[in-house]
């Protein structure tokens, strides 16, 4: 999956699957989601089953995400990687700024955003053939605008079996600007070796503070490394939050 980013979800050893490998808290709800390698690989194969076989989408579609760290994100993210999607990100930092993207004012083939995002009056969510809303809480939406989809109620029609991925060149598009997954995969080595991320390290990120996926989800991915996500993180509660969690390294 993706493996030219070095963010392959590798299911092949039970130790491996079993293991926690991406943890979701939200210190406003109390809403903790562990999730094995087994089963965010599965998420991410649910995803890349709703874009290739739901909407069709080809190698070098191009993909825009406009979702906070999240398990959800990490899902959708590696699930449009494995099968060579070319994915625009957008941080929540981003809204109200002119667009620099090549092509980024241009119909998407499909859009992941937040119903608090796509609410947003400073948000210019994109357009796009297939639109899906995330929600960052537990179950499905409560209310859906026409001409989208809730994206927890859709994947589900797909199975957490990977499908038969086509192997992504290297040199192919990761991101619309044309940054291919070699050189991504790059980077993800490079931050983890920023951050001292070892494999069986446990990293603690605020969600508040660090939207990019190539430090929450791509550095310790290339390192071995698992992810405890905080959102709405509690400054009281963090050193028990470390304790709890094994945390080894904090971002």
């Amino acid at each position: 999956m993706a493996a030219h980013l070095a963010v392959t979800v590798s299911t092949d050893a039970p130790e491996q699957a079993d293991r926690p490998l991406l943890t979701y808290w939200d210190d406003a709800t109390g809403e903790r989601v562990e999730l094995t390698a087994g089963q965010l690989g599965g998420w991410a194969a649910r995803t890349a089953g709703l874009l290739r076989d739901g909407c069709g989408l080809v190698p070098g579609s191009r993909v825009a995400v406009l979702l906070p760290p999240h398990w959800r994100t990490a899902a959708v993210l590696l699930g449009a990687w494995s099968v060579g999607m070319a994915v625009s990100f957008r941080p929540r930092a981003t809204a109200g700024l002119p667009v620099l993207e090549p092509g980024g004012d241009l119909v998407y083939d499909a859009v992941f955003v937040t119903p608090e995002r796509l609410d947003d009056w400073l948000e210019d969510v994109p357009e796009g053939v297939h639109r899906y809303l995330v929600g960052t809480g537990p179950g499905p939406l409560a209310d859906v605008p026409v001409g989208w989809l809730d994206w927890s109620v859709e994947v589900l029609r797909h199975t957490d079996t990977p499908p038969d991925y086509a192997a992504v060149h290297p040199a192919a598009p990761a991101t619309p600007d044309g940054t291919s997954y070699a050189v991504w995969g790059r980077l993800a080595k490079e931050v983890a070796a920023q951050l001292d991320l070892r494999p069986g390290d446990r990293l603690l990120v605020d969600a508040a503070e660090h939207e990019q996926p190539v430090k929450w989800l791509l550095a310790p991915l290339a390192a071995g490394a698992s992810t405890v996500i905080c959102a709405n993180l509690d400054p009281a509660g963090l050193a028990a939050r470390i304790s709890t969690e094994h945390i080894t390294r904090t971002l």
